[in-house]
């Protein structure tokens, strides 16, 4: 999760951050079109960082309304079963 600052507001925005060839590719499921590459996953986030500034600044801007934090982020534990098949 990345923090932007709207006025005196902080807004929680969650990113994702995948690998991507040889780099890494950042994006903002709550900011469509928010979208920033790296060569690390912390060069990815500090990308994406200004990505969400730039991003919000244009919105505001062109008179549009810059979508609330909606996302959720979590982690789920699965256990992979290996299955044999029946010949």
């Amino acid at each position: 999760m990345l923090t932007a600052t709207m006025g005196s507001k902080k807004m929680r925005y969650a990113i994702v951050v995948e690998k991507a060839g040889n780099n890494y590719s950042a994006y903002v499921p709550g900011l469509p079109g928010c979208v920033a590459t790296g060569s690390s996953v912390k060069e990815a986030e500090q990308e994406i960082s200004e990505a969400i500034k730039f991003h919000i600044d244009g919105l505001r801007e062109d008179g549009l309304p810059v979508p609330a934090p909606a996302s959720v982020v979590e982690y789920l534990k699965i256990v992979a079963c290996h299955h044999m098949e029946a010949r």
